[in-house]
């Protein structure tokens, strides 16, 4: 199979709705919980995850914003294989309604009930450095 694409990532994460994100503990050990991209997985290189800011996931982000995301596919689209998807790069706290409006969906207020005006809301933008992937018998890094 020939090198893989931003586009080809893409594809293949809009079957994946949750991914691991993994930051640094104050303890400096990892820390990883599951995250949900609610559908919104048309990728480009960024992430997006919401949270309360008085979570440890946030928290831990302000300290240090290197994070790590990683993905698996469990069933190949057309007979394809499945993926698993490496991420890492920089979070970026986002506080601003207008945003979250731009990454919002009804499934979200199962979470937030407040919709974009639940208090102390924050969205988690990951902007990818470097994508690995492995893919059956192929694996590669995908230019950011």
């Amino acid at each position: 199979m020939a090198q893989m694409t931003l586009s080809d990532i893409s594809e293949r994460m809009a079957e994946i709705d949750y991914a691991m994100l993994s930051t640094k503990a104050e303890n400096g050990h990892i820390a990883s919980r599951p995250m949900s991209n609610n559908g919104d997985v048309e990728y480009h290189g960024d992430s997006y995850f919401f949270a309360l800011g008085d979570t440890h996931s946030v928290g831990e982000i302000e300290r240090d914003p290197k994070v790590g995301l990683s993905f698996h596919g469990s069933k190949g689209l057309l007979g394809q294989t499945a993926i698993f998807i490496a991420v890492e790069g920089v979070a970026e706290l986002v506080r601003d309604k207008a945003a979250f409006q731009a990454h919002w969906n009804k499934d979200l207020d199962r979470w937030f009930e407040q919709g974009i005006d639940t208090p102390n809301l924050v969205m988690i933008k990951v902007h990818a450095e470097r994508i690995h992937y492995w893919a059956g018998q192929d694996e590669g890094e995908v230019p950011v």
